[in-house]
């Protein structure tokens, strides 16, 4: 019988799971206790109803049907969450066990999804703390009738945003801002049929956004083809986790160091994408230079980044990855890829392609515990004719709602920036389409503030964020740079007459 759970109903659920962990464990890892038990319970109610659906539909004999005819995951007897729920000492021993034979199981599709979390640890997990986890979770039911696995999903989006509120500083690597991802998603416009990727897919927010867009407009999903590689085992197990949820059934995610063993190749070259999303670490430094400098795989095509910023390793990688004829990505970058000096060389080779057509500047405090700005860098393999030869800068800085410390952008924020992406056209004070000629009079600077000028500020006050104030005196000194060097070539050329 249908107990349809409301989405408060589930958000108050899962929330109050992870209260049961406070004073126990670091809030950082809640995500590697809470998940796995939720995943489990899911799995197991889903098991519980295809097999009532099996008897219903066919009677006994259902139970002579293979249990891969009608269930969509195997959870073999004597390892199913009752079974673990009626278990009073070693509660720990029981939970691994139930994970590690439904992980044999299934292993096509769940080897390692479950982690690797110290529950036999009773000085961490106690007895009675895990019997009242499993209690918790025993009070509902998460079967497909009760929660549908859109909603299912959007409360697992909900308590990954809750860690990430309460984790503070590890909250980055798994979670990105889900309002950014939206707006990354519109400028790209998923369609059907096509391969999406992202190389640094954390939880896999951005995979999940682009299946949500061809929902939202009514699209066929279910042909599109999901990939993803995460250097972090855990956050890579969630991930999983959290498509399985969303009901994206068919997918590749891969826990490996992209620029150290990309995942995806296809005759000793890297495969190819559709559509690219990306929020690649910032600035890493813990890379192997040395081996990208030789990549066989040619994703030094720019040139090689320096030790302390990999930032052009990633963005190499994804253009690697990108389709001759339908390729596109947006990235998620720090600002300093627009502008810093030793990158400068690898910046003109990326305008010279023509492969980048939007430059985005976005907000101050759109990423936890950091008050930095980000930009978000759009390319595209097969430029339509009217963009070709040229970039478009949107300044975003403004587009932004900030209340108790946290900030976001709204949906009519989202359809500004998207509007003038489509429109491509240079509007006062907020976008311009600039020449690659125009570019290269500016030594090939991507700074925004060299090509849209913002409205003078009220005399009251000057409201620009640090970051603005140095972009615009880089600007500025940039620019006047580049006329020093117009101006001693005419003088030359007046020498020589």
């Amino acid at each position: 019988m249908s107990n349809r759970i409301t989405i408060e109903e589930l958000q108050s659920y899962l929330w109050d799971s992870a209260v049961l962990l406070r004073t126990h464990i670091d809030a950082g890892a809640y995500k590697q206790y809470i998940f796995p038990l939720l995943f489990f319970k899911r799995i197991c109610d889903v098991y519980d109803e295809e097999t009532a659906l099996a008897v219903q539909e066919f009677g006994q004999d259902a139970a002579e049907f293979d249990e891969r005819e009608i269930h969509t995951f195997v959870v073999p007897k004597g390892y199913h969450w009752n079974d673990v729920r009626a278990v009073s000492e070693n509660v720990g021993v029981a939970i691994v066990g139930a994970f590690r034979e439904i992980e044999k199981a299934n292993s096509e599709k769940l080897t390692g999804i479950f982690g690797d979390g110290a529950w036999t640890n009773k000085k961490r997990l106690s007895d009675r703390l895990l019997k009242d986890l499993l209690e918790h979770f025993s009070t509902k039911t998460l079967s497909i009738a009760n929660c549908p696995e859109d909603e299912l999903g959007q409360g697992y989006e909900y308590l990954i945003k809750k860690f990430a509120d309460d984790s503070g500083h590890t909250a980055q690597e798994f979670y990105t801002n889900r309002t950014v991802v939206h707006l990354m998603t519109e400028m790209l416009k998923p369609e059907p049929k096509e391969s999406i990727y992202d190389p640094t897919c954390g939880s896999a927010g951005m995979l999940i956004s682009a299946i949500a867009y061809l929902k939202e407009h009514n699209r066929e999903w279910r042909n599109v083809a999901v990939y993803g590689q995460e250097i972090n085992a855990l956050t890579a197990a969630i991930g999983r986790m959290n498509l399985f949820l969303h009901g994206i059934g068919e997918f590749s995610i891969v826990n490996d160091d992209t620029l150290a063993a990309p995942a995806f190749i296809e005759n000793g070259r890297l495969r190819q994408f559709d559509l690219v999303l990306a929020n690649p670490p910032y600035s890493i430094s813990q890379w192997d230079r040395a081996a990208f400098e030789s990549d066989k795989y040619g994703r030094n095509f720019l040139g090689v980044p320096p030790q302390g910023r990999a930032d052009y390793a990633f963005i190499q990688h994804i253009l690697a990855s990108l389709k001759p004829n339908t390729g596109r990505c947006a990235i998620l970058l720090p600002h300093g890829v627009l502008f810093r000096n030793e990158e400068s060389g690898m910046r003109e080779k990326l305008v010279r392609s023509d492969l980048l057509e939007c430059v985005i500047g976005l907000a101050a405090n759109l990423f936890y515990n950091s008050p930095m700005e980000a930009c978000i860098l759009i390319c595209r393999t097969n430029k339509a004719p009217d963009r070709r030869g040229r970039i478009l800068f949107i300044n975003a800085v403004n587009e932004v709602e900030r209340r108790n410390a946290q900030s976001w952008l709204e949906e009519r924020h989202i359809q500004k920036i998207a509007a003038a992406y489509q429109d491509y056209e240079t509007v006062e004070g907020f976008s311009k389409a600039a020449t690659i000629q125009e570019i290269e009079g500016n030594n090939f600077s991507l700074s925004i503030p060299l090509y849209v000028r913002t409205a003078a500020k009220e005399a009251s006050g000057d409201a620009r964020s640090v970051q603005e104030h140095y972009d615009g005196w880089l600007a500025a000194s940039e620019g006047m740079r580049a006329e020093y060097v117009k101006l001693n070539v005419l003088l030359e050329k007046e020498t020589d007459r």
